[in-house]
C-alpha cells in the first residue's frame, strides 16, 4: 500500500509484520510513528529496536523472536536496515524470521528507497509474503496542494488558491519543511482561512529540487516553474553537466517519439522504447504540439555547445545557456544567434 493508505488500514486489525520503504523519508517516519502509536494503544507496551550497522549480529533477530518478553505480554520489534542491503547472512536471517513469525510480536522493518533488484530479492519477497508492505513514494508537484490542504484542514485552517500555490512553491521537494511550515501556521494564526499576505510573512523558502523534476517541468511547458527549479538547482550547487544531461535526454526522447509518430508507430510502444513512464506520458503530447522537429535538432546542437562550456571550452555562462535552452524548447523564446 502507499503511505497515505496506512491510516485507513490501521483502523482495522494489525498484521504481524510491516515493512516500510521508499524515497520519501518524511512519509516513512510518519508511517512508522503511526504504527507505533496504534501498537501502543493495542497493548504492545515493550519496544525493542535493532539497527543494522557494520558488525551487527544477525543472530539477535532470531533470539529476539524466540525470547519471551520480560516486561509486557506483547512486544513491538523494530528492525532498521539503514542501507537497504542486509547482506547474505542478513538475507537468510530475514527469510528464516519471516517463515516463523514470533507470537505476540509486531515487527516493523524500516528501509530506505530500494531499487527493483532489491525488491525482487528473496529476502524482500519473504517480507512481502509475510506481512504488509508500505511504500513512501515522493509527492509530485501537482499532488502537493491537496496533501497540504488535508493537513491544514486537520488543524481547522484553509488557504485560498493563490496562497496554496505560494506555499507549494516554497516547500516543493521538502516534506519535512512543508510539515513544519503547516504547523507554524497553526501556531501563528487562528482557525479559518489564512490570507496570502500572512502566508508570505510566515513561510520560509525551503524548496528542494532535483534534475528529474526539471525534465518533467520542461515537458509541461511551465516556464515560471522551470526557471525556479533551474535557479534552485544552481543555488543548491548541482553540477551543470547533470542538468544538461536531463534536458538533453528529454530533447532526444521528444525527437525520437515525434519522428516515430510521424512514421505511424504506436505511441504506447514509442513511450516504452524511450523509457517514458508515469506522469511524463500524459505530458508528451502537449510537448510535441509546442515544439517542431527543427527546434529539437537545433536544441541538440545547442546542448553540444553548452557541454563544451561546462568543460571550460569557449566563453559564456553555462547556467544562462541552460535556461535559454529550456525556454526555447518550451517555445517561449528564440535561441541566441
Amino acid at each position: 500500500m502507499r503511505a497515505d493508505q496506512l491510516g485507513r488500514h490501521l483502523s482495522g486489525q494489525l498484521a504481524a509484520l510491516y515493512t516500510l520503504h521508499g524515497e520519501e523519508a518524511f512519509l516513512t517516519q510518519e508511517a512508522a510513528q503511526a504504527l507505533r502509536d496504534v501498537a501502543r494503544a493495542q497493548g504492545f507496551d515493550e519496544r525493542e529496536v535493532m539497527t543494522v550497522e557494520p558488525g551487527f549480529q544477525w543472530s539477535r533477530l532470531a533470539m529476539s523472536g524466540s525470547s519471551l518478553s520480560l516486561f509486557a505480554e506483547k512486544k513491538l520489534l523494530e528492525l532498521r536496515i539503514l542501507t537497504g542491503k542486509p547482506g547474505v547472512e542478513g538475507a537468510k536471517a530475514i527469510e528464516a524470521f519471516c517463515a516463523n513469525l514470533p507470537p505476540d510480536t509486531l515487527t516493523l522493518v524500516i528501509c530506505p528507497k530500494l531499487d527493483r533488484t532489491v525488491q525482487n530479492s528473496k529476502w524482500f519477497q519473504a517480507l512481502t509474503a509475510a506481512g504488509e508492505m508500505v511504500e513512501a513514494k515522493p509527492l509530485e508537484r501537482y499532488q502537493l496542494p491537496d496533501w497540504m490542504t488535508g493537513r491544514l484542514m486537520a488543524q481547522g485552517q484553509r488557504l485560498g488558491a493563490e496562497a496554496l500555490e505560494f506555499l507549494s512553491d516554497r516547500v516543493e521537494g521538502n516534506l519535512f519543511a512543508a510539515h513544519q511550515e503547516i504547523q507554524k501556521l497553526g501556531l501563528l494564526y487562528p482557525q479559518g482561512e489564512i490570507g496570502l499576505d500572512d502566508v508570505q510573512s510566515a513561510v520560509a523558502n525551503v524548496a528542494r529540487f532535483d534534475v528529474f523534476q526539471l525534465g518533467e517541468t520542461l515537458l509541461a511547458g511551465d516556464t515560471a516553474r522551470f526557471v525556479r527549479v533551474l535557479d534552485g538547482l544552481k543555488a543548491e550547487g548541482e553540477a551543470p553537466h547533470l542538468v544538461l544531461w536531463a534536458l538533453t535526454e528529454e530533447t532526444r526522447a521528444l525527437y525520437r517519439i515525434g519522428q516515430g509518430r510521424a512514421r505511424g508507430l504506436q505511441m504506447a510502444q514509442l513511450m516504452k522504447d524511450n523509457r517514458i513512464w508515469g506522469n511524463k506520458q500524459r505530458l508528451i503530447e502537449g510537448a510535441l504540439s509546442r515544439v517542431k522537429a527543427s527546434t529539437l535538432r537545433t536544441a541538440l546542437v545547442h546542448a553540444g555547445e553548452i557541454d563544451r562550456l561546462v568543460k571550460g571550452i569557449g566563453t559564456g555562462d553555462a547556467w544562462d545557456e541552460l535556461k535559454q535552452l529550456g525556454l526555447a524548447l518550451m517555445g517561449r523564446t528564440m535561441f541566441k544567434p
